[in-house]
């Protein structure tokens, strides 16, 4: 299987397909930050980095028999500002001709959640080389008005999936797939026929580590500036910050080796503070 991942980032999709027992022969990927490419690279180094997405011309890359990826989120999440596909002067973006004009003309975009277009304008060049090409895009939740613009570009409408079904991550996305389809009305794009996975019920408690490292609980002064970083964003309209999490729950998402300021898990054990009073403390998911 000849593979284009774009926003690669760890490249999780060859980890995925290994695990599948699927065979690649040839992996491109398109990827811009240097730490995620040389993870990518330490791991699999036979994989072809093509650089940034916008730069890509899929044709001359010949047959590809899957097209992956999962564009940045941030416009479109609810935790966000929520502009979509705009411009900077707050033109919505919702047709890849229209995207075209303004990539070509020089205009600026809002944040980086206008790149689908270019998942959308890459689809459409490797099409021209194989028309029975697979895809599969992943994104965040978001309005409606912004997954049906999704959905009528791709072709597809969208699946909602909770990675919480099978992890002690609430994750909630879309996947748009032409792997596995139905035509549920005949004016509307087909419906993924992906099926919604079991819930396997685990919990953070399920997979934290009982013994954790000193070096692992936050200073008093440090969950203070957390806090106060939360104040902060709250102010400022919207829902990034400090969300503590205990042991039955689950986790928005687990972070290694990030800077403590958006995941946290309050742990219960027997520490003590220097008054000998026994106190909740603050770890890091990772």
């Amino acid at each position: 299987m000849i593979v284009l991942s774009l926003f690669d980032g760890m490249s999780c999709g060859q980890i995925a397909l290994r695990d599948m027992g699927v065979t690649i022969e040839k992996y491109y990927a398109s990827e811009v930050d240097k730490y995620a490419i040389q993870n990518t690279m330490l791991n699999f180094p036979d994989t072809v980095q093509l650089g940034d997405v916008r730069d890509i011309d899929a044709r001359i890359l010949g047959h590809i028999d899957l097209l992956i990826g999962g564009s940045p989120c941030q416009s479109f999440s609810f935790a966000g500002k929520r502009v979509g596909m705009s411009t900077t002067t707050n033109e919505k973006v919702v047709t890849l001709s229209r995207y075209l004009e303004l990539k070509q003309g020089g205009f600026e975009f809002e944040g980086q959640s206008y790149l689908f277009w270019e998942y959308i304008r890459i689809l459409h060049q490797v099409r021209e080389q194989n028309p029975d090409v697979y895809f599969l895009l992943e994104n965040v939740e978001m309005g409606k008005q912004w997954e049906e613009v999704i959905n009528q570009a791709i072709g597809v409408r969208g699946i909602h999936i909770n990675s919480a079904l099978v992890s002690a991550q609430v994750r909630k996305r879309i996947y748009w797939t032409n792997i596995k389809t139905f035509q549920s009305t005949m004016f509307a794009p087909p419906d993924s026929a992906i099926p919604q996975p079991k819930d396997r019920g685990i919990l953070l408690k399920h997979i934290l580590e009982d013994e954790v490292p000193e070096r692992y609980y936050l200073k008093d002064e440090v969950v203070q500036n957390l806090l106060a970083h939360r104040e902060r964003n709250k102010e400022a309209g919207n829902g990034f910050g400090i969300k503590p999490r205990r042991g039955g729950e689950k986790m928005n998402a687990l972070q290694v080796g990030g800077k403590s300021i958006y995941d946290l898990v309050v742990v219960e054990n027997e520490r003590f503070c220097k008054d000998g009073l026994q106190r909740q403390n603050l770890t890091e998911s990772g």
